[in-house]
């Protein structure tokens, strides 16, 4: 089985539309939380994490056709462009590239322009905006523009769906099936998705509070972030210093409820537990868990039972980076990742800085300032969907 490295990395979000742009707002406790600009919503009570370029801006960042691509391939494009140039990867016939994108959304908010119009006459509406409504579209988009045909796939398991696109990309690696793959995920802002949400009744009319006792919903997000994932040979041979290992990954679906989890947080316990023995190692190895942490009441008691149960009393030191970048659905996993890997490679915490009160059933306490640590040598990170799909990953120094 190969080793599978990091070797680069991207992303955008609310925080900025790069690396180091979500860096900096992390470490200045800086949300990217706001009143939406970009999408039309009669919802604007409803603070939201947005990208804050328009869809001209994006189209002129990446130097493309007026009406080619959604918003969603947009965002998706500019965080893969970044990760490919951070590993220093251009398009190599020799070598076997996999595409794989998670997305829930996909070209949703082409649909809606679409439907807007038509609803109103149905002669009007420009009818190829519903080309770009299927979640594959963006993955094949992506795939295109680059010029990477080896292997292509979509996963869609809602909130999980990006993180299990890297753990599908780290399968194929490892099974010696590619080379490399670009994975990540990317999601767009939707009055679908904000309506659907607000139906729900789990939106936060304001900074949302995962893991405080007095938590009332989550902030919606948009963005995008990619991982280049290599074979430790591929690595090796073109000398690249590799930004970590992605050492280890675990996916359970308990299947409790349409939306909820467990109440015993079984998917996320068996997720976290399949991820540590993939990666070889104890409970006690890790350094850091970057929390799923929605916000929601549900959400956060289920996921601190899970951690009881698996670490009992050394749970260890924590955060959810969500009122950040708000809950970007399908691209979190992805965008969680890179700060993740950010908090490894800067021995540095990013903080739930709003937190005030512990739930009372678990008396968890997230970090709550930036913090510097000597050394995080295994790091876990969680993604937890609708349905119960829940997926666990592990990133390794050595």
């Amino acid at each position: 089985m190969q080793t599978v490295f990091v070797t680069g990395m991207g992303a955008i979000s609310s925080l900025g539309v790069s690396v180091e742009q979500t860096y900096e707002a992390l470490i200045e406790k800086r949300s990217g939380i706001g009143k939406c600009k970009q999408i039309q919503t009669v919802h604007t009570d409803i603070p939201v994490g947005e990208v804050s370029l328009s869809n001209d801006e994006l189209r002129a960042l990446l130097k493309v056709s007026a009406e080619k691509f959604s918003r969603t391939t947009l965002l998706g494009l500019v965080a893969a462009q970044e990760a490919l140039d951070s590993a220093g990867v251009k398009k190599d016939k020799n070598l076997k590239t996999a595409v794989i994108t998670g997305t829930t959304v996909s070209g949703l908010d082409r649909s809606e322009h679409f439907f807007h119009h038509f609803l109103l006459d149905n002669r009007a509406g420009d009818i190829s905006n519903l080309l770009h409504h299927e979640c594959g579209t963006t993955t094949q988009d992506i795939a295109d523009y680059f010029g990477f045909h080896d292997y292509i796939s979509t996963i869609s398991t809602a909130c999980s769906s990006s993180a299990n696109a890297i753990a599908l990309g780290s399968r194929l690696i490892a099974a010696g099936v590619v080379d490399r793959v670009l994975c990540g995920g990317e999601d767009a802002l939707s009055n679908f998705t904000i309506n659907g949400f607000n139906s729900m009744k789990i939106l936060d009319r304001e900074l949302c509070r995962p893991f405080d006792k007095t938590r009332s919903g989550l902030n919606i997000g948009e963005g995008a972030a990619f991982l280049v994932l290599e074979s430790k040979k591929v690595a090796e041979e073109r000398e690249k210093e590799p930004i970590a290992r992605l050492s280890g990954w675990g996916n359970r679906c308990d299947a409790y409820h349409q939306t909820a989890s467990s109440p015993e947080g079984r998917g996320p316990l068996q997720a976290m537990k399949e991820a540590l023995t993939r990666a070889g190692i104890t409970p006690q190895d890790i350094g850091y868990i970057n929390v799923h942490g929605t916000g929601t009441p549900n959400n956060d008691i289920t996921e601190a039972r899970a951690l009881i149960t698996l670490f009992g009393e050394k749970v260890p030191p924590f955060s959810s980076t969500k009122l950040y970048t708000g809950h970007t659905l399908g691209a979190a996993g992805a965008i969680e990742s890179v700060i993740s890997l950010l908090s490894m490679q800067h021995n540095t915490l990013f903080p739930t800085f709003n937190f005030r009160q512990a739930i009372e059933e678990a008396q968890l306490k997230p970090i709550t300032s930036v913090t510097k640590v000597e050394n995080i040598k295994h790091l876990l990170t969680n993604s937890f969907g609708f349905g119960g799909n829940d997926t666990s990953l592990i990133f390794s120094k050595e």
